[in-house]
């Protein structure tokens, strides 16, 4: 009798685990989907190029700690604008990141103003 019981009670777990399994869904592979260039416009090749110098010039002053806050936005608002394909935004902001960093750098020449 116990075993009769305990073989019913694998068949019924057996029944009920393969149901479970056949009732989830599969996943079928979908083709990979092209990147949408067309949509997106491209920058110019004036504008990249300004885009890495402020880039480099944020990551100098920040390994210096001449870093102004000013500079730390104008880049953010550079590769906003970059990634919406405004190349005049785009070098307008980084002209102004480099500048801003060769203030914050030339900054570590001036003499200290803390009382001694």
């Amino acid at each position: 009798m116990k075993q009769k019981l305990a073989s019913l009670a694998i068949a019924g777990l057996t029944a009920v685990a393969l149901s479970a399994c056949s009732g989830a869904p599969t996943k079928t592979a979908e083709a990979p989907k092209a990147p949408a260039v067309a949509d997106k416009p491209m920058l110019t090749e004036a504008a990249q190029q300004a885009l890495a110098k402020a880039d480099a010039d944020v990551k100098l002053a920040n390994a210096h700690f001449a870093l102004w806050t000013t500079a730390e936005s104008a880049l953010k608002s550079a590769q906003e604008a970059a990634k919406a394909g405004e190349s005049d935004a785009v070098i307008k902001h980084a002209k102004f990141v480099s500048d801003q960093v060769a203030r914050g750098i030339a900054q570590l020449s001036y003499p200290s103003t803390e009382p001694k």
